[in-house]
């Protein structure tokens, strides 16, 4: 049985009890071994997170203790899954650059605030974290994010959708949904989420189930590919 840790705290505003309840409940029907935890502290032994398959972070701002970023990204380096939305995973920590070096992008701004009307547009139909789903409209907030060019993008919104200081820029397509490596461990970010109800919606529901199946057999995959290697490196000293 595969094992998830959830994380939920920070700002109250994005709802980070009720979301984490949302996942819990999508993890527990897809046969996980789910806890649940309000602390960072949660965080603190390194060991009992390399026993982990993936870990969900719902924390939005506030400050975390720089050993403790070192024990999950450790973690996610060997293969542990490490997957996220909205301001709980990519505006969690905002004064630490390893946390956001680590999960791909940095929240900047919101124009508009909530309430604004957008496209997701589906950008990588070829992979099966979006096959079969196509664009869609959402009304929340509209996430610009400083993002490392070294992600798959799956998912993006066209800037700009409302006025604002950016607006004679030339449009942009921002990351929605993006997937990326840390060492071994596979990332997955879903900007989406401001409030509970939008991660209630049934194709967000889909697209993070499959976001947090893709990283939890990260681990296994890194192991099979470890132990071919190996058995390969055997083969060939015992040719010499």
């Amino acid at each position: 049985m595969k094992k998830a840790l959830i994380v939920w705290g920070g700002w109250d505003g994005h709802q980070p009890k009720q979301v984490a309840e949302i996942f819990r409940q999508q993890l527990i029907e897809e046969g996980f071994e789910v806890e649940v935890s309000d602390t960072l502290e949660a965080f603190a032994d390194a060991d009992k997170l390399m026993q982990l398959d993936l870990i969900i972070p719902l924390w939005t701002m506030g400050k975390i203790d720089q050993q403790l970023v070192k024990n999950v990204s450790a973690a996610v380096q060997s293969g542990v899954g490490l997957a996220g939305c909205h301001g709980g995973m990519c505006d969690a920590f905002r004064e630490n650059v390893d946390w956001q070096f680590m999960t791909g992008g940095q929240w900047v701004a919101h124009p508009g605030n909530d309430g604004v009307e957008y496209t997701v547009n589906i950008s990588n139909t070829s992979s099966l974290l979006t096959a079969g789903i196509e664009d869609f409209s959402v009304k929340s907030e509209q996430y610009y994010l400083h993002v490392d060019p070294a992600v798959e993008v799956l998912a993006t919104t066209r800037f700009p959708t409302v006025p604002g200081p950016h607006s004679l820029n030339k449009a942009v397509d921002m990351p929605v949904i993006w997937t990326k490596r840390w060492g071994v461990g596979r990332v997955y970010y879903n900007s989406l989420g401001h409030q509970a109800n939008i991660m209630d919606i049934a194709t967000v529901k889909e697209l993070m189930k499959r976001g947090f199946l893709w990283c939890a057999e990260g681990k296994s995959e890194a192991q099979k590919h470890t132990a071919a290697s190996e058995a390969y490196t055997g083969m060939a000293d015992n040719q010499l």
